[in-house]
């Protein structure tokens, strides 16, 4: 029989069980998350034991597909309340360490999530862990993220889901998706804050040295630019477009570079790259400044004219809707010129 959500237990200390996390150890997951998301809670139950009213702990129990008589089932591996009955108030799938196309079903593991969901358990996943949530359907005409580098393909094996890949955490509810594989840290804040309340919250993250949850993830998308596509044409034009990102690139000129009516040469771009020809030029020319403000000192000014924006405020209002962040805040963060270069 499933573990269920319902109300909260007393622990032997006389503190409140205010909800069971179950990690879900499954092949090829990250088993660092498993022991980090352990840490985290147990961090915020201890400062919760001493400064909550009353005193309230998060029980976390590990949970694995284990061989049996009757079939494969469902066993609990570990656990920080083992002689509480489980009432699993929510469920956390790791990422997985291989990507979303090497990774293998089972079934066991969907009918046991999708029977917890019917319990009222909330689902949470993290990173191409997201992809064993999505088996269940349960996501289906609802907010989810993952990487940013799974994101289209998620989107294509599960169509009905909406993919928002610009964002770290979608907190809904009864179901949570975070985006990369380090993400379980703002996964697990997120669920402290609930759990615990926001100030408990904030004291994990100091110590644990880890910024709030609900952060961005477009801070950190790289562009990746389709190669293997199999369109000659439009890789040559790509090729050209790398080489002089400086310049401006009117689509009726890159047409004429490979003898393309603009309508056809637009329809057979977005076909091999997934972009626009516009979107693109702009996706590489943020991708150079972004790689220009992290490996050098360049003044941003002469960042925006290399990479082909003459108007130095229109790139920093394009570089903000691109990463969430000024190019000089992201310089501030990412920089390394400034720290490796040679005092005086």
């Amino acid at each position: 029989m499933s573990p269920t959500a319902t109300g909260p237990h007393v622990d032997e200390t006389g503190a409140r069980v205010v909800g069971e996390i179950g990690l879900l150890e499954y092949e090829d997951c990250q088993v660092s998350a498993i022991h980090g998301l352990r840490d985290i809670f147990r961090v915020a139950s201890e400062y919760a034991v001493e400064s909550a009213d009353p005193p309230s702990v998060i029980r976390v129990s590990t949970w694995t597909v284990t061989a049996a008589e009757e079939g494969p089932v469902m066993v609990c591996s570990s656990d920080t309340h083992p002689d509480l009955e489980h009432r699993l108030s929510h469920v956390i799938i790791p990422p997985s360490l291989i990507v979303p196309e090497l990774m293998t079903s089972v079934s066991e593991l969907t009918d046991w999530l999708a029977g917890l969901r019917s319990g009222g358990t909330t689902l949470c996943a993290v990173c191409a862990g997201v992809f064993v949530l999505a088996e269940t359907h349960l996501l289906d005409s609802r907010d989810a993220t993952t990487h940013w580098a799974f994101a289209e393909e998620l989107a294509r094996r599960y169509p009905k889901i909406r993919v928002d890949a610009s964002r770290m955490v979608i907190d809904d509810l009864d179901i949570v998706t975070a985006a990369g594989i380090l993400a379980w840290v703002d996964l697990g804040l997120t669920l402290v804050d609930r759990l615990l309340g926001p100030s408990v919250m904030v004291h994990t993250a100091r110590f644990v040295l880890a910024d709030p949850p609900r952060r961005r993830q477009s801070l950190y998308q790289e562009f990746t630019p389709r190669l293997q596509h199999g369109d000659a044409d439009i890789r040559q034009v790509q090729a050209q477009l790398h080489a002089r990102l400086d310049e401006p690139h009117p689509v009726e000129r890159l047409a004429r570079t490979v003898a393309m009516h603009p309508r056809t040469f637009q329809r057979r771009f977005k076909e091999a790259t997934g972009l626009t020809a516009t979107e693109y030029i702009q996706a590489a020319r943020i991708a150079k400044a972004r790689e220009s403000l992290e490996l050098t000192n360049e003044p941003v000014a002469r960042i925006s004219r290399s990479v082909g924006y003459l108007d130095v405020s229109n790139f920093r209002r394009l570089f903000q809707r691109a990463t969430g962040v000024t190019p000089s805040e992201y310089r501030n963060r990412f920089g390394i010129a400034s720290r490796t270069s040679p005092a005086g």
